[in-house]
């Protein structure tokens, strides 16, 4: 390992290594922290003999082996040296450059006139808005307020004008004290334990052979792609009094841009526009249409002509297109620093968690695959299909009233293979394998959130009091109370207005959960009557298989009528949050995160939910059918089981749905642009577009979600459900999802970078209301797959039959020779005689032995048509029974009392991270007190040498 300490020249890092043999890596480095000091003025070989002369009590690694007081470069400095279109750079070299910096800064449109101001927010608004009387005002206050303003009309269209603003130093310094704002003072110093120089030769024979092998494929390449270099400073709320302790190279990019337009927008949201305590805040404006748009600029184009492995970045945009929203880099970790440095904490957190959560479905689809696979190696060796397949003298009753023929139990023999790739040996493994993953999953992301909020910041910010929404102080304006925090009377709900709002909205929410009811019933309804249809359809390839295309049809139906009800439960979420009235921007949009789940959830898995727990499960038996309204007799599953539809129910919708998505996150904002561009070049000829600056290419981008990261946690959520709930009935469910997720990744950045305006950079700890239900989800996923394993799947009567009246009863064992028989003793008999005139069916059965048929058989425990009491259930089916009860019971408990073990024994927090945050505190104490201590003794020696001066001249 080489030490080396940077520092930056002109714009380029020039890197000062270790000479004379010196190798830390067989050395124990123990050192003080060392005072500031010029590093030009210092050998660094020097300086590191010193070091290993020191104390030798605790052993001090340099993150990138830079010297203690390095100073952190500053955000934009990770750029290209030679880029002017992405950074606001130093006055210095807007100096050196001339003029003909200016004009390039002026071209690229991210700058004023001058070519100096920075654009740190852009403001849109038409001349035909009747709102200019409170535009003016806003904007009057706005120059109050110390922010730079110009004024741009649109190239395409004259009635649109672009509002230009920029912060200048002393406004972003007040308010980034006011707001906290934690900026970088010092460079982190990392310590390990002590170890042994025995040790630290294996480790360096160990980095000497790891330079022979391959660098890991999945990491990006910082070597290659320099401007990947990551700021790793110690950090402080900024305040102007201790300016001096903070590093600051130059003013104007000592604040990045995302920092900038935070700071911007925090002082549109408390700006005035009219007389009047509530008249206040960007946010009304665009509401009550004075301004059309607000948003930041992107830093520049996210194409370049040249490589940027050759050329570096062209700006932060184009640094993000490259290794993260580019599909040549699907494979590689996501540069989350950089994501949370250009987008926010917030749209950072989003990325991180759907990394995360795509790296852990990697051993759930190798679990759920190798399941699958186990089926399909065990299938030529299952009894259950073997005499499935080989059962040509049992005919089976008809699935249906009249026009369903009799059939061959042998004739199934495909479905009962395939329900054997998934209904297998190895399925409730799998099912106990996935509760726990789901309890693993969240623990775990619990400490890399820890992790996350420390590297970013994050761990004692605490939001801000909210602002209280218009629509609540319009609405409750004449009542009002006083704030208990802020001490300022504000708009007050009554108790009793509220509560007559929840109620009314709980019951728009249980109706609506009865329209999805309703439309499962009319699917219900379609199955029952289709049945038949398809069983007397010409077509012999679809009469033989009428309850697979009954099947395949259904969930087909199912799908458009989900997608029709979303658009329709939008509206009504929209409209029960807004009754209910929530008072500030948080506590709506948990309500509405709520309602949409609650609805999507329920619509996307009530089919599903009555597949695996209701079809074929209350039909009767031959001659005594249950019927519907008296009138259609109700499905009954396939021969070899209801698992079959239960997989292809999940399958399709889940590739459906996923495949749907993904269009519409990305197909339809290219569409739209590309109409735009369209509309544009008809207009006014495809040369205006190169003309563009970049506030116009921006505002031609579509404007993101209004409801922000809603849609993009909503589907991952859903998809969770899915991989989670009834996993034991579709092992491949977490592949799928894995599949879609590393697409999905990918479709998401190049959204971000490329189709979408800039969005706000905001700040988050967590990702807030929906780690709360991916818990319930985790839950329930117990109990649904403790179902589908004891009712819906054959494991249970399989095991009751290989211990009790197989050919092994009684030896305590359950193989595929203890299976013999369990086909036929899992079938009842049936005289075909009493069947109701209803449900006789067309022929007699005489093409399968040249008679016609007396008896037939149908899946049940039942009595023979001779017994005692005929078609009564028998002993088998009360253990059967029994058993399931009793698997629910212990199965639940068990994986519950896994889980909540596991929830135990994995802290929240990582050891390591605890100490390094009490380390980090101690420093930072250190470090300010001696950067204080080292600023009085300067201001004592100038007055003592002052003094001196003064006493020299008495005379």
């Amino acid at each position: 390992m080489e030490a080396s300490s940077s520092g930056i020249t002109n714009g380029k890092a020039k890197v000062f290594h270790a000479e004379g043999g010196v190798d830390l890596q067989g050395y124990q480095l123990d050192m003080q922290i060392l005072p500031d000091g010029p590093k030009s003025d210092v050998d660094f070989s020097e300086i590191l003999n010193a070091i290993q002369e020191m104390a030798k009590d605790v052993n001090i690694l340099f993150d990138e082996l830079e010297a203690v007081n390095s100073p952190c470069k500053d955000d934009d400095s990770l750029l290209h040296p030679g880029n002017l279109t992405s950074t606001s750079d130093d006055a210095s070299r807007l100096e050196a450059g001339g003029e003909t910096v200016r004009e390039k800064n002026k071209l690229n449109g991210l700058y004023f006139r001058d070519g100096k101001c920075r654009i740190d927010y852009i403001l849109v608004y038409r001349k035909s808005s009747p709102q200019t009387e409170k535009r003016e005002v806003f904007e009057r206050n706005i120059r109050a307020e110390g922010l730079q303003m110009e004024k741009e009309s649109s190239l395409i269209n004259s009635d649109i004008i672009f509002v230009k603003l920029h912060a200048p130093w002393e406004v972003l310094g007040r308010y980034a004290e006011q707001m906290n704002v934690r900026m970088p003072f010092r460079r982190k110093i990392y310590y390990l334990p002590r170890r042994y120089k025995f040790m630290s030769r294996i480790d360096k024979q160990i980095s000497r052979f790891r330079r022979w092998l391959p660098k890991k494929p999945m990491r990006l390449d910082k070597e290659t792609l320099p401007d990947l270099e990551e700021n790793d400073c110690y950090t402080a709320p900024f305040s102007q009094q201790r300016i001096h302790h903070f590093i600051i190279h130059n003013k104007d990019t000592f604040f990045n841009n995302a920092t900038r337009s935070r700071i911007v927008h925090h002082i549109l949201q408390r700006i005035k526009y009219e007389e009047g305590k509530n008249k206040i805040g960007l946010n009304r404006l665009l509401t009550n249409g004075s301004y059309e748009a607000a948003f930041p600029l992107h830093e520049g184009s996210y194409r370049s002509k040249n490589s940027i492995r050759t050329h570096g970045a062209v700006n932060h945009r184009h640094l993000l297109y490259e290794c993260w929203a580019s599909w040549g880099v699907w494979y590689k970790y996501q540069p989350l620093d950089l994501v949370r440095r250009y987008f926010g904490e917030k749209i950072g957190l989003y990325f991180a968690w759907l990394g995360w959560y795509t790296g852990m479905l990697f051993p759930a689809a190798f679990i759920g695959l190798f399941v699958f696979l186990y089926g399909v190696t065990t299938l030529d060796h299952c009894q259950v299909s073997k005499e499935v397949c080989q059962a040509t003298d049992i005919i089976m009753c008809p699935v249906c009233d009249k026009y369903c023929p009799f059939m061959r139990l042998s004739d199934s023999c495909v479905y009962a293979k395939v329900t054997h790739l998934f209904d297998n040996g190895a399925t409730v493994f799998f099912a106990v394998f996935m509760a726990v993953w789901a309890t693993v999953f969240l623990e775990f992301w619990k400490r890399r959130r820890a992790v996350i909020a420390y590297d970013w910041d994050l761990i004692d910010w605490e939001e801000e009091e909210e602002e209280i929404r218009p629509q609540f102080e319009a609405k409750y304006s004449k009542k009002e109370r006083m704030n208990p925090i802020s001490g300022k009377p504000e708009p007050y709900q009554a108790f009793a207005d509220k509560c007559s709002r929840l109620i009314v909205s709980a019951s728009g929410i249980f109706f609506m959960i009865c329209v999805v009811i309703a439309a499962v019933f009319g699917i219900v309804i379609y199955r029952v009557v289709t049945v038949s249809t398809f069983a007397a359809f010409k077509w012999a390839l679809i009469r033989n298989n009428s309850q697979v295309a009954t099947t395949g049809t259904a969930v087909c139906i199912n799908f458009c009528i989900i997608m029709l009800l979303n658009v329709l439960y939008e509206k009504v979420a929209l409209l029960l949050t807004n009754l209910e009235q929530p008072r500030t921007e948080s506590e709506w949009e948990n309500s509405f995160t709520l309602k949409m789940f609650l609805f999507q959830f329920v619509n996307l898995n009530s089919s599903t939910f009555y597949i695996a727990f209701f079809l074929g499960r209350f039909t009767g038996h031959p001659g005594a059918y249950l019927r519907l309204i008296n009138r259609w007799r109700l499905e009954e599953c396939h021969p070899s089981g209801c698992l079959i539809d239960l997989c292809m129910q999940m399958g399709i919708i889940m590739v459906l749905k996923q495949t749907w998505n993904n269009f519409m996150e990305l197909g339809y904002p290219l569409i739209q642009n590309w109409w735009t561009r369209r509309k544009v070049r008809q207009e006014h000829g495809p040369e205006r577009k190169i003309n563009f600056p970049q506030w116009e290419k921006d505002y031609n981008l579509q404007p993101m979600n209004a409801y922000g990261l809603f849609d993009e946690y909503l589907e991952m959520i859903l998809q969770f459900g899915f991989t989670t709930i009834f996993v034991a009935a579709f092992p491949l469910a977490p592949l799928l999802a894995l599949l879609n997720n590393i697409i999905e990744i990918r479709l998401d950045a190049y959204k971000f970078v490329t189709q979408w305006r800039r969005p706000l950079a905001s700040r988050a700890k967590d990702i807030g209301i929906w780690y709360g239900i991916l818990e319930g989800i985790g839950i329930l996923s117990v109990i649904t797959n403790a179902f589908v394993i004891a009712i819906t799947s054959d494991f249970i009567p399989r095991l009751v039959y290989a211990y009790k009246y197989g050919p092994c009863a009684g030896q305590g064992e359950a193989g595929q020779k203890c299976m013999v028989g369990y086909v036929n003793a899992s079938l009842s008999v049936f005289r075909i005689s009493d069947f109701e005139n209803r449900s006789e069916p067309e022929s007699d059965g005489s093409e399968f032995s040249g008679t016609p048929l007396k008896y037939c058989r149908y899946r049940d425990y039942r009595d023979s048509p001779h017994a005692l009491v005929p078609y009564g259930y028998t002993l088998q089916f009360w253990h059967v029974l029994a058993a399931r009860l009793a698997f629910i019971i212990v199965f639940e408990h068990l994986v519950f009392c896994i889980k909540h073990l596991i929830s135990y024994l994995i802290p929240d927090l990582p050891k390591d991270l605890r100490d390094r945050m009490r380390r980090e505190k101690y420093l930072i104490q250190e470090m300010m007190y001696e950067a204080e201590l080292e600023r009085l003794q300067k201001e004592r020696k100038e007055r003592k040498k002052n003094g001196k001066a003064h006493h020299n001249e008495w005379p």
